[in-house]
């Protein structure tokens, strides 16, 4: 490994080891060394099955047969996908009692793969391994969807009469109230806000950072690009996520950490 990630590494675990109730703000980028693609990159498989719009999805059949068809398309292409040396690094921390929450912008469920305690695991955007009716919140499953779609039967229907949509966050869609509750709740209770992968452009989200360095809290950003917040940070990293965790690890991550009993509620 290079000196220079040698040095981030060794000041990140001291500022690690000095914490007792770290919160994570991943994106995209923790989880692209799985094969999850992520958004913003010029090849993205996602310009090539872009998310339909909320209002679109409200008005349009065609829209909301299109967005499954798109939707599956995506998952196809990791449906494989097993966490990665990010996930695990934040599934130590939380054994040891370490790290309190995770909020997360991503929706492929590894956090939860990872070995995360699913409470501890703040979805924003919601999660795409299920689908829910939009006017009774009822769950449904994606096999069953994916037939009818394939089969040319249409979006599917709630017994309710409300459309099914998939679990996530479309673009115009509101912020889920109980999660941005429970996030920021998070926030200010934390001694170190981690951020992981994320470019820190898409709001409210991108103010989750902000609002912790007014906590009090320590402001780390890990990602392999700048951030409109970098100035803001105590500590940033400008390297590969997975070298930089593994690297982490390797030093001794959990080491002489202790156990952690307190977790403060959130």
């Amino acid at each position: 490994m290079p000196e220079r990630i040698n040095s981030t590494v060794t000041e990140l675990f001291e500022r690690i080891s000095s914490c007792d109730a770290i919160v994570a703000f991943t994106g995209a980028g923790i989880s692209t060394e799985c094969g999850v693609p992520d958004f913003r990159s010029p090849d993205s498989a996602w310009k090539r099955n872009a998310p339909i719009p909320f209002a679109d999805f409200l008005s349009h059949e065609e829209s909301r047969v299109e967005a499954w068809r798109r939707k599956f398309a995506m998952d196809d292409l990791y449906a494989d996908a097993k966490p990665g040396r990010g996930h695990e690094a934040l599934a130590r921390l939380s054994r040891e009692g370490k790290l309190h929450a995770v909020i997360t912008q991503n929706i492929d469920g590894l956090h939860q793969a990872s070995g995360i305690d699913p409470a501890d695991i703040i979805e924003l955007h919601g999660n795409g391994s299920h689908a829910r009716c939009l006017s009774c919140n009822t769950r449904y499953e994606l096999g069953p969807i994916r037939a009818q779609i394939e089969e040319g039967e249409g979006a599917p229907i709630c017994a309710c009469g409300g459309l099914v949509k998939s679990a996530t966050i479309s673009f115009g869609q509101s912020m889920p109230k109980e999660e941005m509750v429970r996030a920021q709740a998070a926030v200010q209770a934390c001694d170190m806000f981690l951020v992981i992968g994320s470019s820190l452009v898409v709001r409210p989200a991108a103010s989750f950072p902000v609002l912790a360095k007014q906590a009090g809290a320590q402001l780390i950003i890990l990602n392999r690009e700048a951030t409109p917040l970098d100035e803001l940070a105590d500590l940033v990293v400008q390297e590969d996520i997975g070298s930089v965790l593994a690297g982490v690890s390797s030093t001794g991550l959990t080491q002489g950490l202790g156990e952690n009993p307190r977790k403060r509620a959130l």
